[in-house]
């Protein structure tokens, strides 16, 4: 495996890391699973705080509830790919995030 290969695993892990750790901490805290639904109204305040935790809680948010969707019987193929590959590449993208405002704080 290059190096390039498992710096990339390893920000996707990172990604899917940080994503569980903000979902579980919010059930921790609030008795309830994140969601996307968690906006109320959708507008004030409280609305614009949960865009950050979701920008990096959706991974996460994305995959349990693929797998909780999946209907004994039916063809899922395709519903599990294409959320697998979303969540995958969102997941990179936020742990990419992660280990650059790490970097910039110089804590690498």
């Amino acid at each position: 495996m290059s190096a390039g290969s498992l710096h990339s695993l390893y920000v996707l892990m990172l990604g899917f890391s940080i994503a569980g750790a903000l979902a579980t901490g919010y059930q921790l805290l609030t008795a309830r699973p994140a969601s996307f639904n968690i906006f109320g109204d959708g507008t004030g305040a409280v609305a614009a705080a949960h865009v950050p935790f979701l920008v990096f809680a959706a991974p996460f948010i994305i995959i349990r509830d693929a797998i909780t969707m999946r209907r004994p019987g039916a063809d899922n193929f395709f519903p599990a790919m294409i959320s697998t590959v979303v969540a995958g590449c969102w997941s990179l993208l936020s742990g990419k995030f992660v280990i650059v405002a790490v970097a910039a704080l110089g804590m690498i």
